[in-house]
């Protein structure tokens, strides 16, 4: 890799828009060589996307894994998520994407289950696949009719209206994969708990530190973790810092002794080890498995 992983931020096509819009694949492939970037190389999000495969099979890049998708797979890729198409013959879709100002906009009247479930990839696979006859796929035609007819009165409420049912179909699906939390205080503390690695991950990785930061006991934050996400407190741990340093790594300009630094560690080796442990990859061997895909 000869240059540093784009950072791709919602460019709408028109003026007129507010914070979200729907993108044909077929588009975003016929114009891949006119693009900064080429689309079917990793490239990390500053928006969120939901990718409704319409036909076709094929595969698509997300978080250093390859997923296969095909017809009626619904793709969650959550604000700064690294992805890449495959642009398969045949493998045909459209891209719902959105900023997290529309996001944070739209959802207000949802519950926090609701939207913890939406976007966190550690709840279930970032795929669902919609079955053939679910109404799922009547909204979505709904919300595409209307999108195109954005003349239409009082259409950016229509649009907000449509997506929520469009998600609250998909979230149904989602009821025989994963759980319904019942509890929403433990999101809470999940969700600050997920906020204080990001913010603390060069201080610490023990999860005795975030319990006392959390004011609650290292058991209390092990059992929430492992209700949520069937996860240790310190599997969250590991697991966050180490997508940072595969996000980190695939920069070129990023060598393994400074990632080891600005990601806490004393001394690149004991990074190494600890990638490689959690990894089964020393970070040069990772960069070379994704050159090998």
């Amino acid at each position: 890799m000869t240059k540093e992983i784009p950072h791709i931020e919602f460019n709408p096509s028109t003026t007129n828009n507010f914070g979200f819009e729907i993108v044909p694949i077929k588009d975003i492939a016929k114009s891949k060589n006119e693009h900064k970037h080429n689309p079917e190389l990793p490239h990390q999000l500053k928006f969120y996307n939901l990718i409704f495969f319409t036909e076709g099979f094929g595969r698509h890049f997300i978080d250093f894994k390859w997923y296969s998708v095909q017809k009626n797979s619904l793709v969650y890729l959550t604000k700064d998520q690294v992805n890449a198409f495959e642009f398969s013959e045949g493998l045909n879709g459209y891209c719902i994407i959105f900023t997290e100002e529309y996001f944070v906009n739209s959802f207000l009247n949802l519950t926090n289950d609701f939207v913890f479930r939406l976007f966190n990839p550690e709840l279930f696979s970032p795929i669902l696949q919609i079955p053939k006859k679910s109404e799922f796929v009547n909204y979505f035609n709904l919300l595409l009719n209307e999108y195109g007819n954005s003349q239409s009165f009082n259409h950016k409420n229509i649009i907000n209206s449509l997506l929520t049912i469009l998600i609250s179909k998909a979230e149904n699906l989602k009821q025989n994969l994963t759980f319904h939390i019942s509890d929403a205080s433990k999101v809470v503390v999940y969700q600050n708990f997920i906020s204080l690695i990001e913010k603390n991950l060069t201080k610490s990785r023990s999860a005795n530190f975030y319990a006392k930061e959390l004011a609650i006991s290292y058991k209390h934050l092990n059992t929430i973790c492992k209700e949520l996400i069937n996860k240790t407190a310190k599997n969250v741990i590991d697991d966050f810092i180490i997508l940072q340093a595969k996000r980190n790594l695939i920069n070129s300009t990023t060598t393994s002794s400074e990632l080891a630094y600005k990601l806490g560690f004393e001394d690149p080796t004991n990074f190494t080890k600890y990638f490689k442990k959690n990894t089964g990859l020393t970070p040069k061997s990772f960069l070379k498995s994704l050159s090998k895909d």
